[in-house]
């Protein structure tokens, strides 16, 4: 959950993109129901997390022996399955037009990709996909998901897989 949280947040950041970006009303209206749907994501598995007395961020491993000089480990995210790089997330920030729209499409569709990774992780985990609220949610998550990566393929002339 945590780790999905921080997912999703990133999509969230990647719509927040859209208006400055592009004026293709298809992607600004996908960018609207994503935007929607990852932040009331987030905002359920901030709750779920917190009713069990677990923090809604991410531990940050300690890397004993792992620091190098001039290396700010907590400046180095841990990228989930799926999640932009920072060379990704840059040049989808400078682009526009068309240019964007193909960068927005591509970089959803690898992110929501590794959400689906999470997911069947998840429920690749004994006992894991035990609790029905869990078990709801995350199918949601993957059928919604699945859905959003159909419309973009579509939206790129690609043939879904």
């Amino acid at each position: 959950m945590q780790g999905m949280i921080m997912h999703h947040a990133q999509a969230v950041e990647m719509t927040a993109l859209i208006e400055s970006s592009t004026q293709n009303k298809e992607l600004r209206l996908l960018g609207a129901r994503i935007s929607h749907s990852q932040s009331e994501e987030i905002k359920f598995m901030k709750r779920w997390l917190e009713a069990r007395g677990e923090p809604t961020e991410m531990p940050m491993p300690k890397m004993s022996g792992m620091d190098m000089p001039g290396m700010d480990m907590s400046k180095q995210p841990m990228l989930m399955p799926g999640m932009l790089t920072p060379k990704q997330m840059d040049a989808l920030r400078k682009a526009k037009g068309a240019e964007f729209d193909h960068l927005f499409l591509t970089g959803m569709i690898q992110h929501h990709s590794g959400a689906l990774i999470m997911v069947q992780d998840l429920f690749d985990t004994a006992g894991a996909g035990q609790d029905a609220e869990l078990f709801n949610f995350t199918t949601d998550v993957d059928s919604g998901q699945r859905a959003e990566i159909r419309i973009m393929q579509n939206m790129l002339g690609e043939k879904p897989r």
